[in-house]
């Protein structure tokens, strides 16, 4: 049976190079403001970990285009290459656990205001600031529920 492209699956062994690429990519793209020493650090232990985790990825006729990593109800992160962002994929992706979740929760670095941006249009609501310790930057913790109504809670803290 021949693959219907777009899709999205479950992480297989094989892919676990081209996430993790994403993966670091991604955050040294985006977390401009985080030292890329940070995220290159972290590459090894967040490959071994990606084996191990709940992950979807988004895969077109060429490659992987991106994915989406949850632990129970938390959302690891949501990662697209570079040249496919604003595509809609980040939003198929969060979709797809959506549709398997009745909520769920994340957290955001405040200066990442796109991705601010991206989650309130998605239907995630501030719930609490926090602090990374790790990196030293302010970060939103998100939720959503299933029942929440769109203006049910405030935009900010």
């Amino acid at each position: 049976m021949k693959k219907q492209y777009p899709m999205i699956r479950s992480l297989h062994k094989e892919d676990i190079d081209r996430v993790a690429a994403i993966w670091l990519e991604s955050n040294i793209k985006t977390h401009d403001y985080i030292p890329q020493a940070y995220w290159e650090h972290h590459f090894i232990p967040v490959k071994e970990q990606l084996a191990q985790a709940e992950v979807y990825v988004y895969e077109d006729e060429k490659n992987i285009q991106g994915f989406i990593g949850l632990d129970g109800d938390h959302i690891a992160g949501i990662f697209v290459s570079e040249n496919s962002r604003s595509r809609g994929i980040g939003k198929a992706l969060l979709d797809h656990v959506k549709a398997k979740n009745t909520k769920l929760r994340l957290n955001v670095y405040q200066k990442n205001g796109r991705a601010l941006r991206f989650y309130q249009r998605e239907g995630f609501r501030i719930w609490r600031e926090c602090y990374d310790e790790a990196v030293g930057e302010k970060e939103y913790e998100m939720r959503w529920e299933t029942w929440m109504p769109a203006r049910a809670q405030s935009d900010r803290p």
